[in-house]
């Protein structure tokens, strides 16, 4: 397949210092990277399209970089993850699933050991369509603190024959996080879980 074609990036960072509770004094940050790409599928089923993901690797990795950057250029200060994508009305839901392994990998990659599964959604939608992207701990799904989401979309797309592919990290737990569970510093590492 060729290389993916890129119609755009759109980058957003929020500082958030509080939900109603008392201000924090390091915001925490939620950044987000989409890059609105031609489907190369769109128009018609075809059975074979995994070769795909191999193509979006370096874009993948392009766009790590460069929400690590937006988020202040320091991977050990990443604490969430999570990917998705937005597939135009041409195309299929599975087109999204295309972005499991290049997005996952490359934000793993960048970020060094991290080891929980990066959570991911898709969806096919027309241009201005958002989605609610999935965040938890880098390291440890179960770590309550860090459930999150972050709702990205970009107004005009994706058009019917493209492709919003999504990563999103944050900076740590979720302001004012008081509802128990596994915490941050008592992560074992074993399994990507706890």
């Amino acid at each position: 397949m060729p290389e993916p074609k890129v119609r755009k990036f759109a980058v957003t960072v929020e500082e958030i210092f509080h939900e109603g509770g008392t201000p924090v004094a390091e915001p925490l940050k939620k950044g987000a990277i989409l890059a609105v790409i031609e489907n190369p599928f769109a128009g018609d089923y075809h059975e074979e399209i995994a070769g795909f993901m191999k193509d979006l690797e370096p874009l993948g990795l392009d766009m790590a970089r460069r929400l690590v950057e937006a988020l202040g250029g320091d991977t050990a200060a990443i604490e969430g993850y999570g990917k998705g994508a937005i597939v135009g009305q041409a195309g299929e839901q599975e087109h999204g699933a295309l972005w499991h392994v290049p997005g996952g990998y490359a934000m793993r990659g960048v970020l060094g050991d991290a080891r929980a599964i990066v959570p991911s959604t898709k969806k096919v939608g027309g241009p201005g369509t958002r989605l609610d992207v999935p965040v938890t701990h880098i390291n440890a799904s179960y770590v309550r603190s860090h459930f999150d989401a972050m709702e990205v979309g970009v107004t005009d797309a994706p058009r019917a024959n493209e492709i919003v592919l999504a990563l999103v990290m944050t900076t740590g737990a979720r302001v004012h996080a008081r509802v128990g569970g596994l915490k941050a510093e008592d992560i074992k590492g074993e399994d990507g879980l706890r």
